[in-house]
């Protein structure tokens, strides 16, 4: 749509940073509508009250859905599109066991079975995916695209960039609610520095991409993203204010307004207007896989290590191991009225670092004594802390060589050489069919 309503690099570069500027203006109001709601209580339970935010995910799509009737104009192609839904299931099976088999190989092991069937699942299907979408008339993707050398470049940092945008995001809210207990609101605070940038920089990034090669935009972007994640990799969760990592995680939301809005200028400037629908849509499909990587990968090697450093510490500790075993002996010794307590808590502390951190390591009796109960409590906070610095540092690197890549493949390109010429004389561009 933006590409067909827009035949300038001036009108382009705008209406894709007024899209961008939404994209993340969502990004940030959602965590904190989410943290407000939570607040209410719920009558599945104390701890159910999280379901309250898709009732407003409910409300903003119906909205939507209002809007876009109202307001939307179609267009399309005059030999027409239908759905490629062999390519549809194709992919979405495909990706689908790959994310399962990254994501389940943290807690199941990578060599077992499950993880191996869905990693040899995800390779048949994705080569299934290939063979369809070569094979037909109208494909989901266009594999000729990436003939352009421009538009390939393009597609690698999109996929690198975003996953090192979202697995910073994924290992901010671990790091602020699951590792340092903050509340829904308080870890809300993370997002909006992630993504309230997006809304501020909209007049400035329009102008960048106007006045810069878009390529040079994106490098600057990725490499904002990169000092930002590995700035927040040397920041300890033992530092338990927001405020120290306030500023690197605004840097990171510059840097995604300034990439996710140049990403799409090079991907739609690289082809000619009547294939712009294809490009759009397949960096869209690019965006969002390098979005669910990001939470996947960065969470798998996150949790690995942290579960590896607790195994090896109650190993190395004899007095640790007694610990534990005596407190996942307990529940056998309680009264029958808090067996069931017990029982949750022991569940908990072995169901891994999160569980084992999330469980307090001393409880109040009811004469008013402390009496230590969770012996893994912090091992489980400093492994987590260390694990998720590793996080933040992998998507770091990531982000920086998706800017080295922009720099040297993209950042020399300037608007004429990538904004292709049309199919139709510029005095007189197709019109939108309603």
């Amino acid at each position: 749509m933006l590409a067909a309503g827009t035949h300038t690099v001036r009108a382009r570069s705008h209406a894709i940073s007024v899209w961008a500027a939404a994209l993340t203006g969502a990004g940030f109001v959602s965590p904190v509508v989410a943290g407000l709601l939570a607040r209410i209580g719920h009558s599945g339970g104390p701890y159910a009250s999280w379901r309250w935010a898709f009732l407003a995910l409910a409300v903003f799509a119906t909205v939507s859905v209002v809007v876009t009737l109202a307001g939307a104009t179609d267009s399309f192609a005059k030999t027409g599109r239908s759905l490629d839904w062999p390519g549809q299931i194709t992919v979405a099976v495909g990706v689908f066991a790959l994310l399962f088999g990254v994501i389940q190989g943290s807690s199941a092991g990578y060599g077992s079975a499950e993880v191996l069937t869905a990693f040899a699942i995800a390779v048949v299907f994705l080569a299934l995916f290939v063979l369809v979408e070569r094979r037909r008339r109208a494909p989901l993707i266009a594999f000729s695209l990436f003939a352009n050398r421009i538009f390939t470049a393009s597609a690698v940092v999109t996929v690198i960039g975003m996953f090192a945008y979202l697995g910073t995001a994924y290992a901010t809210s671990i790091r602020l609610a699951a590792i340092q207990g903050y509340s829904p609101v308080m870890t809300s605070i993370g997002f909006v520095c992630l993504n309230v940038m997006g809304v501020v920089l909209f007049p400035v990034s329009s102008r960048m991409i106007e006045r810069y090669s878009p390529g040079w935009v994106l490098a600057a972007g990725m490499a904002c993203i990169a000092a930002g994640d590995l700035t927040l990799s040397a920041i300890p969760a033992t530092n338990l204010s927001i405020a120290a990592v306030a500023v690197p995680l605004l840097v990171v939301g510059i840097g995604f307004k300034l990439a996710v809005t140049s990403i799409t200028v090079v991907a739609l400037n690289s082809v000619p207007t009547a294939k712009a629908g294809m490009a759009s849509g397949a960096t869209s499909m690019l965006r969002d896989f390098g979005l669910t990587l990001g939470p996947a990968v960065v969470g798998a090697i996150a949790l690995t290590q942290a579960a590896h450093e607790v195994a090896a510490k109650v190993a190395a500790s004899p007095r640790l191991g007694a610990a534990l075993a005596a407190f996942n002996a307990a529940p056998a010794h309680a009264p029958a009225a808090q067996r069931p307590q017990l029982e949750a808590a022991v569940g908990a502390v072995n169901s891994g670092p999160l569980g084992a951190n999330s469980v307090p390591a001393t409880i109040t009796l009811p004469n008013g004594h402390v009496q230590p109960f969770n012996p893994l409590k912090d091992v489980a906070f400093h492994a987590l802390s260390s694990a998720y610095s590793v996080g933040y540092l992998v998507c770091g690197l990531a982000a920086l060589v998706a800017a080295v890549i922009a720099a040297f493949v993209l950042g020399g390109r300037r608007h004429h050489s990538t904004f292709l010429e049309t199919e139709y004389p510029a005095k007189d561009p197709p019109q939108a069919v309603s």
